[in-house]
């Protein structure tokens, strides 16, 4: 099947799903691309992680943090799952390093709020922007309830997370070590059933996102011609939605791994 008709195929079962989906994909050899609703912003869930990462390297390469300093985790500091700091003892120490580890790889929302107030909103959206993400912004903090009742989201696009994701593979995202330290990190992802669920031995670099009604799995299917793919949902049918990515990310893999 060419890739022409892979696409027509993703179409028609991307408008069989409910709710507001996106999707954008980039062949990392050819620079082929294509999209549905990519440039729409979409609740981003814990997809924000990504650019907050990318902010924290950064910053450790502008010499404003110290990847090694040691924070010592507080009650208060703990939030619900995902992640693994909330069910640790008071007082466990670690480094920010780790704080950034675990908020990609267990996508730990204490890890999360911990390097947003360390870091900056404020310099994380100046990052967003100066990297020309179009339709990414960080509003608020994880659970908080007064903000988001006033209506604050934190959204991102497929097309910007796409962007952001083509920057690491091209070791262009800060610079070719930090780039590639966040790439070892993406790797280590601990969710998979999404876009890995079907690729049993294929490395993906990925981050995913879930809250109510919504879904998502952004990142590098290292198939025989590597590619990015990011699939974003809100008020859709998640299990429909879920099945969608798995079966999608199949298709282009297998696409890639047959081509001639």
């Amino acid at each position: 099947m060419s890739l022409e008709a892979i696409f027509q195929e993703i179409e028609a079962e991307h408008k069989k799903l409910p709710g507001k989906t996106s999707f954008y994909y980039k062949n990392l050899v050819s620079g082929k691309t294509f999209g549905l609703n990519a440039s729409v912003p979409i609740i981003a869930a814990s997809v924000i992680k990504l650019p907050i990462m990318a902010e924290f390297f950064f910053q450790a390469a502008e010499g404003q943090i110290d990847m090694n300093t040691e924070y010592a985790i507080q009650a208060d500091d703990k939030l619900p799952s995902c992640g693994a700091l909330n069910y640790m003892h008071d007082g466990l120490k670690v480094t920010l390093k780790d704080l950034c580890t675990l908020m990609i790889i267990l996508s730990d929302n204490t890890a999360t709020n911990l390097l947003i107030r360390r870091l900056g909103m404020a310099e994380i959206n100046q990052r967003i922007q100066s990297l020309g993400l179009k339709s990414t912004e960080l509003t608020r903090l994880l659970f908080d309830a007064k903000a988001q009742d006033k209506g604050l989201e934190n959204r991102v696009s497929a097309e910007d997370m796409g962007f952001l994701l083509s920057l690491l593979y091209d070791g262009k995202l800060v610079n070719t070590q930090a780039s590639n330290q966040m790439l070892n990190i993406l790797k280590n992802q601990r969710l998979n059933g999404k876009m890995p669920f079907f690729l049993h031995g294929v490395p993906i670099a990925h981050k995913t996102g879930e809250d109510d009604g919504i879904s998502h799995d952004v990142g590098i299917v290292y198939a025989s011609e590597p590619f990015v793919v990011c699939f974003l949902s809100e008020e859709t049918d998640v299990p429909s939605f879920e099945r969608w990515i798995q079966d999608t990310t199949f298709l282009l893999a297998n696409a890639s791994s047959h081509k001639k």
